[in-house]
């Protein structure tokens, strides 16, 4: 309870003394040295007069003692021989008659010499007797002089006043007999004067400071209210908010003061509304040309502070969800291009440099390479320089573009000299050697040098067809019989299985329905699969094709990429319709796992690795790209010794849903790039 109700003591001092300070804090330099001056002054008065009335107190309490001594030596010689006489009631009648006479006695008691009271005034006889009963005894002061003539005086504070106590010893022929002890009461004149005086200071003290209160509280009212309004006014206008205005019912030069500040406030406005929405234009303008910009741009001061920054900046460096404007840009550039632009950034800060480029990949948020150009941005004296313009573009692309087409050039560079070489080396031995070349020998050279021609042939159309499916050439889309297709492409192929001693088998579900695609793609589709198939599988091998029909996919996403929404409805909604299956399977060599993410590369060979028959590397990226223009997928499932299976699904036509699709479908064709 007690450590409660200290808590609750210090939470009022802490808010009293927070309350005085602020109310302090409130008040003007001038009105504070006021109340200053003020207390100073009511201090010094307040303690001349309570040092008066201390001074009065003294004399007061001098001239009580004085009196109380005089008055008990007269006493104790009066009284003396009739308590040597043993004659009290004599003793009682006395100081009866001493007591009542005046007013200035409080008390007397007789005691005699071992401090038992006999005696006692203004106790009653009963009293006495009772008094006598109990044995009371004196508390005599422990300084007493005991059988000393002179008498001993001391003061003790009562209610009514200080009462001056005299002790005065019996003595009768230097004979001890007792004490007689006698208490003064308090001139009542000098009490009822001090006191007068004592309130007479406070109520002064007390008026003062009313009076200074009400001053304060009377200028806070007419002049520093004003002031501070004005001053929160000022700071207002300063701060941009021209709508500040002053309302104070106030005459004089102060009024004045006021009704210049609102006039001024309403002009500033009205200007203000002049330019606002000229300056929005402008602003928006700016906005809207650096936000739909491709590039990423952010504009920065010489503090490195960010002053606007576009979507495409925030997107490269992973600002989406965080406030870099007003911060510094260095410290939330990713460390790469923090450590390549710093030094460069602060060179042109200082006027050093005007530009820069820099090329810098980047692994966080993604995999990228970024372009950043830095520009100096200057007044319009052209004297100053006001902050950095960055410039960020993604060239990804642009290098990935240009790496294939260097990996391009080297590998068609490298497929194209095997077969020129071989044709030109044994052109020249039959040119040089052709008289001493038997029959079987230049037949054997022109067989080779036919067979070469064959393959840069085959390896000339194969980089027309995947140029031609990679440019963007439209190709039409209709209903396609995959039994006619597969029957056409198996007989073709069906002598170079026989020869190998491959079994070739078909297996197509009876009544398939159409699906659509395009006649000749599906083609080149099933001829490069099957050839690669009879192609890597040895003698005594099986080459089987199935086509099916399959259930639809009840739950597939629709995909973020498909390029516009309505080709993206269609796709989704095909997701719930059937389509038909085709996979092509051997029995021959298979392919790794480590090769089966590359195997769609361009110039990828399977045989680089198992060092058999030779090909372009063009084909399955030829069927990947015509399967995307299906909108479909190859798929493939391999085991090394064991054999490949490939497959990939094809949608069902139906001439009212896939009218829609086939029109979408070949739109998307005409605009597919690499």
């Amino acid at each position: 309870m007690l450590a409660f109700l200290t808590t609750i003591r210090d939470a009022f001092a802490n808010g009293v003394s927070k309350t005085l300070a602020h109310w302090w804090y409130e008040f003007t330099l001038q009105t504070k040295l006021l109340a200053v001056a003020t207390l100073v002054v009511s201090l010094v008065m307040s303690g001349l007069t309570f040092w008066a009335v201390n001074t009065i107190q003294q004399d007061a309490r001098l001239n009580d003692t004085r009196f109380g001594r005089d008055l008990g030596l007269l006493l104790a010689s009066n009284v003396a021989p009739l308590v040597a006489d043993h004659n009290l009631t004599e003793v009682a009648q006395f100081s009866q008659r001493f007591y009542s006479s005046t007013s200035s006695v409080r008390y007397m008691l007789y005691a005699d010499e071992t401090g038992k009271i006999f005696f006692g005034i203004p106790f009653w006889e009963p009293e006495v007797e009772n008094s006598l009963t109990i044995k009371r005894k004196i508390q005599l002061p422990e300084d007493y002089p005991g059988n000393d003539d002179q008498p001993m005086v001391r003061q003790h504070n009562t209610p009514d006043g200080a009462v001056t106590d005299v002790f005065i010893p019996l003595i009768v022929n230097q004979k001890y007999l007792g004490v007689l002890a006698v208490g003064i009461n308090p001139n009542q004149t000098a009490v009822i004067s001090t006191n007068f005086t004592r309130d007479v200071t406070i109520a002064v003290f007390i008026t003062i400071w009313v009076m200074v209160i009400l001053a304060g509280v009377i200028n806070a009212l007419t002049i520093t209210k004003p002031i501070k309004e004005l001053l929160v006014g000022v700071k207002q206008i300063a701060a941009g908010n021209f709508k500040q205005r002053i309302d104070l019912p106030l005459g004089g030069e102060l009024g004045e003061l006021i009704f210049s500040f609102n006039e001024m406030a309403e002009r500033l406005e009205r200007y203000e509304e002049q330019n606002i929405e000229e300056l929005t234009a402008e602003k928006a303008k700016l906005e809207t040309l650096v936000s739909t910009i491709a590039d990423g741009a952010v504009l920065i001061d010489n503090n490195m502070q960010v002053i606007l920054v576009n979507p495409t900046a925030r997107r490269i460096f992973a600002w989406e969800g965080i406030d870099v404007v007003g911060r510094n840009v260095l410290h939330h550039l990713p460390q790469s291009v923090q450590m390549e632009i710093t030094r460069t950034l602060y060179e042109m800060a200082a006027g050093e440099r005007e530009s820069a480029e820099f090329r810098i990949p980047l692994d966080q948020p993604t995999k990228r390479t970024i372009r950043i150009l830095l520009t100096t941005v200057l007044n319009l004296q052209r004297e100053s320089i006001k902050g950095i313009a960055i410039t960020v573009q993604d060239i990804t692309r642009e290098v990935e573009l240009n790496e294939a087409k260097s990996q391009f050039i080297s590998n068609i560079s490298h497929e194209l000299r095997t077969p020129l070489f071989n044709i030109k080396t044994y052109i020249e031995t039959l040119h040089d050697y052709g008289e001493d070349l038997d029959i079987e020998e230049r037949r054997e050279f022109l067989e080779t040098v036919n067979h070469e021609t064959d393959r840069l042939t085959r390896l000339v159309n194969d980089v027309l067809d995947l140029s031609k499916l990679e440019s963007g050439r439209t190709y039409n889309f209709d209903g396609v019989d995959l039994a006619q297709a597969l029957e056409q492409t198996l007989r073709t192929y069906q002598l170079n299985a026989r020869d190998k001693g491959i079994e070739l088998v078909q297996e197509v579900a009876p009544n398939l329905p159409l699906v659509i695609g395009n006649y000749d793609l599906l083609l080149q589709v099933f001829g490069n699969l099957i050839g690669n198939a009879l192609k890597f599988s040895p003698a005594g091998g099986k080459v089987v094709i199935r086509a099916y029909q399959i259930n639809p996919q009840p739950h597939s996403p629709l995909s973020a990429t498909d390029g516009n929404s309505a080709l993206a409805e269609l796709r989704h909604e095909d997701n719930y319709r059937s389509k038909v299956r085709i996979e092509i399977s051997d029995t021959g060599i298979g392919i790794g796992q480590e090769d089966q993410q590359a195997i769609f590369d361009r110039f990828f060979r399977v045989e680089n690795r198992v060092h058999t028959l030779e090909g372009t590397g063009l084909g399955l990226s030829i069927v990947r790209n015509i399967m995307e223009r299906h909108h479909s997928q190859v798929n493939l499932v391999s085991e090394v010794g064991v054999g490949t299976t490939f497959w990939f699904d094809l949608d069902i036509f139906d001439e009212e849903v896939s009218l829609p699709l086939l029109e979408t479908t070949n739109e998307a064709s005409e605009v597919t790039t690499t």
